[in-house]
């Protein structure tokens, strides 16, 4: 389930922080994109991204930015079978038969950014249906093939949420750098 207007705002920190682990001219994936704020955030840095959402409205301002495949994810086939992404990009969004196609997208060597509500979150605002929330490790568990690098699970202001958040390789060699 996707945030109405999330698509507005700036780039998630979460992506910002571990965009790091994303060379430039990488192949990024952001599933559920929305408006693409994430879209534009690693078009701005060199990369070659696809963006995926059902709204084609939404991706027409796309167009001449990334690559865009208008698809129902949820009830339709996955619209990129057998491909694999430097990055895949997750935020504001849990379907969870989709978990093992989301992780199985990350190349190897590759990172899977991912951020989306917990539960919790139903104690302060939407969503608050449990069907859009993860439950406590969840997100750990299903990115379990990847190694991880960072992990939150708790309750961040402004707007007030809870969250869920992952960064995580999948290993082929060394891993790049990052300061903390």
């Amino acid at each position: 389930m996707s945030v109405p207007g999330h698509d507005a705002l700036a780039p998630s920190p979460w992506v910002q922080r571990w965009t790091v682990l994303v060379p430039a001219g990488a192949q990024v994936l952001d599933v559920a994109c929305g408006r693409g704020r994430h879209v534009r955030w690693f078009a701005e840095r060199g990369c070659r991204v696809t963006g995926v959402d059902r709204d084609a409205e939404a991706l027409v301002p796309l167009a001449g930015i990334a690559q865009t495949v208008v698809a129902d994810i949820e009830h339709g086939p996955w619209p990129l079978p057998g491909q694999r992404f430097d990055a895949v990009v997750v935020t504001n969004y849990l379907w969870r038969p989709l978990l093992p196609l989301i992780v199985d997208s990350v190349a190897d060597g590759g990172v899977l950014i991912y951020e989306t509500f917990a539960l919790g979150n139903e104690t302060v605002g939407k969503p608050s249906n449990p069907d859009f929330l993860l439950r406590p490790g969840e997100l750990l568990q299903a990115a379990m093939p990847l190694r991880t690098v960072a992990f939150e699970d708790g309750f961040l202001p402004s707007p007030d949420r809870f969250v869920q958040r992952i960064a995580a390789v999948r290993d082929a060699g060394t891993l790049r750098r990052h300061p903390l």
